[in-house]
């Protein structure tokens, strides 16, 4: 499967020089959609909605999201609730249940990892994996080419 394309702004916060992406390519801005955060669906759960009150003030500060990020962002924030919950049964039920055929794993722990794979691949699109976060915080300081050591020798 091709790997997803990341959003223009996350490309240049991870970029080694203005304008450009971490390989040096030219980093096309793409169209220019107001960077206004999106607001929460009032369906959410509990626990997407508090997800959702988590990850939105970072992802603003960044100019990550925009309206119309709405659906996605609820998507990652549901599947994370459906991690937590599912983790939560597993936590109070085991990861085995007697069955007729004998000792099985737990349903949860099947809708735990699915949840997490969902999660992951929606967290991915929004700059939300750990990867992301070190290549964020490699690039978080102002120091131009002196941290490209390829800077200078065109």
């Amino acid at each position: 499967m091709p790997k997803t394309a990341a959003p223009a702004t996350l490309k240049l916060i991870t970029g080694r020089s203005p304008g450009r992406d971490s390989g040096g390519r030219k980093v096309e801005a793409g169209p220019a959609f107001k960077r206004l955060p999106p607001k929460p669906p009032t369906w959410l759960s509990r626990e997407a909605a508090a997800e959702w009150k988590r990850v939105i003030p970072e992802l603003s500060r960044l100019d990550l999201v925009k309206e119309q990020d709405r659906a996605a962002l609820a998507a990652y924030c549901e599947a994370w609730a459906t991690f937590v919950s599912a983790t939560r049964v597993v936590q109070e039920e085991g990861l085995v249940i007697n069955a007729r055929q004998g000792k099985l794993a737990h349903p949860c722990v099947a809708i735990a990892r699915s949840a997490g794979r969902e999660m992951r691949s929606w967290a991915a699109h929004f700059g939300l994996t750990p990867s992301t976060e070190q290549a964020l915080a490699r690039s978080g300081g102002d120091d131009g080419d002196e941290a490209n050591p390829f800077a200078g020798s065109s």
